[in-house]
């Protein structure tokens, strides 16, 4: 059975998604070897069923929104649509292959169902682990029922950041990956899979009305600080130039090759789902290096 990636993805992350999906194919030294599949969330009603009913996550009751990241369920779905069988790489719609993943799907997975990197931060982060980028050999993922399991958020019987931590998975069914096969923000020579992972510096979102929730932090009482609570947050420019960069030129690829078009890129500037100036951008990208 040929492997797959699978990238799940909403309306509003498509067009990252549709860019992965090219990444992945441009470097495949077989592409023919390599399927890739979009998991959009449009086509499981059972996310948008759920909207504004009462969820467990992280202990804490939270509304459930159709919003930016409101496809993260559709993580747990690949050994499904595998049938239990051969392996599965899943992978967030702003994961971008900056190198062949064939050598990652080939790895002696040494009986583990699923290899992935943990978290970065402090200690406690980092003994969770990191489900943006899974591969999984599905045969030994029978107990993963998709939208069963997401039912059960909202009956008390599952809590949402247990379940996507892989907490709820047996400690020994869990294997690491090198922090290079899920870089986090983070794009060096060793980088295979980059992660803009940090939601708030998506490179295509820069300039756009923030549409997630985020922790606010009271600001002390003053005319500036009262503007700042009422000043609409928007997503700010990624730190690294280059990263930017990558993903304009990987976009231009797109148009280039009629993956996309240039009239669904200006639509999806008018949705507020890519930056405005997107377009500027692609005619400035420096083509890849084939």
């Amino acid at each position: 059975m040929k492997p797959c990636v699978f990238i799940h993805t909403n309306e509003k992350q498509w067009l990252g998604a549709v860019v992965a999906a090219h990444a992945l194919r441009r470097h495949a030294a077989d592409p023919g070897g390599l399927e890739v599949r979009l998991l959009e969330a449009k086509d499981y009603p059972f996310l948008r069923s759920r909207v504004g009913q009462t969820y467990r996550s992280n202990g804490a009751d939270r509304e459930w929104k159709y919003d930016l990241q409101s496809f993260t369920p559709l993580r747990f779905l690949p050994p499904e649509l595998m049938k239990y069988a051969g392996r599965a790489l899943v992978i967030d719609p702003d994961v971008f292959a900056v190198g062949d993943v064939q050598p990652l799907l080939d790895r002696d997975m040494q009986g583990k169902a699923i290899l992935c990197r943990t978290l970065e931060g402090g200690e406690e982060r980092r003994s969770k682990y990191a489900s943006s980028v899974m591969l999984l050999d599905c045969a030994r993922l029978e107990h993963w029922h998709c939208e069963r399991q997401f039912t059960e958020l909202f009956e008390g019987d599952r809590d949402y950041k247990k379940w996507i931590w892989l907490e709820l998975e047996a400690r020994d069914a869990i294997g690491l990956l090198e922090a290079e096969w899920n870089d986090f923000d983070r794009l060096t020579q060793e980088t295979r899979l980059l992660h803009n992972t940090r939601r708030e510096t998506q490179p295509w979102k820069t300039g756009l009305p923030v549409d997630f929730e985020t922790a606010k932090r009271p600001a002390p009482f003053s005319p500036k600080g009262l503007f700042r609570r009422l000043r609409p947050e928007r997503f700010r420019s990624h730190p690294d130039p280059r990263q930017e960069q990558y993903f304009f030129s990987l976009l231009r690829e797109c148009l280039d090759g009629g993956i996309v078009t240039e009239a669904t890129v200006r639509e999806e500037m008018q949705r507020d789902h890519v930056r405005h100036d997107a377009l500027e951008l692609v005619a400035k990208a420096p083509p890849l290096a084939a």
